[in-house]
């Protein structure tokens, strides 16, 4: 008896348990100057500098970015599909159109970008953390995101149809519109978000943690995706 109620006990703490997500720890060593004239198809960096560079409409698909740092430069249409960044920090880049599309990015700072329309479906991140800045149509349909933290950014109709989410935290920053149709979530932590508008998607969230305000804000949608009708 004594041990059936351990285990039950046991079984309830663990569903009050959410496993925070690990950070990255970027630590950037002495970086060099980047000196080429623009971006190569499966180009290999390691350790430079880009500080406002105009990146715009180059390609750069393939690419290889290991300890570098990418700062106030523009990614206007800069095709960067199943590029690799690891152990890199993107600060205050901004640009519209942005295609990341089945890019790795694994300990990777990116903060108080600006971006549009970004690209990054089939896309895998691991250690990530978004901080600042506002990003407008991020879409993550289909990518893969293990220990991401969203932190004090605003994320305008963000797509994340079909992704795997493990272990993702959104806090103080704000979610509209968001599309979870299809996600399949594990860890994943939205009671810190300051403002959680779901247009598309409220079944996925078997795997989440919201708080008891945010369910009251999604009592409608879960009302109408069971069926069930209020009337007084």
């Amino acid at each position: 008896m004594a041990r059936a109620r351990d285990e039950q006990q046991q079984t309830v703490k663990t569903a009050h348990t959410v496993k925070a997500a690990r950070r990255p720890e970027v630590r950037l060593p002495e970086l060099s100057g980047w000196e080429d004239v623009g971006l190569e198809p499966d180009g290999d960096y390691d350790g430079i500098e880009l500080v406002e560079a105009d990146l715009a409409g180059q390609d750069g698909r393939g690419a290889r970015f290991m300890d570098c740092a990418l700062r106030r430069c523009v990614l206007d249409e800069t095709v960067l599909a199943k590029a690799r960044f690891m152990d890199s920090v993107l600060d205050g880049v901004r640009g519209v159109g942005t295609d990341l599309s089945g890019a790795s990015l694994r300990d990777v700072e990116l903060v108080d970008a600006r971006l549009g329309g970004v690209q990054l479906h089939g896309a895998v991140l691991e250690r990530v953390l978004v901080r600042g800045g506002k990003i407008d149509y991020l879409n993550l349909r289909m990518a893969r995101l293990k220990d991401v933290v969203f932190e004090g950014c605003v994320l305008v109709e963000p797509d994340f149809g079909g992704a795997v989410l493990e272990r993702v935290e959104f806090r103080d920053c704000v979610v509209r519109g968001v599309d979870f149709s299809g996600a399949r979530m594990v860890d994943v932590d939205l009671r810190a978000a300051s403002e959680l508008g779901i247009a598309r998607g409220v079944e996925a969230l078997a795997g989440a943690v919201i708080s008891p305000v945010q369910l009251f804000d999604l009592a409608p949608a879960l009302a109408a995706q069971v069926g069930l009708r209020v009337l007084s």
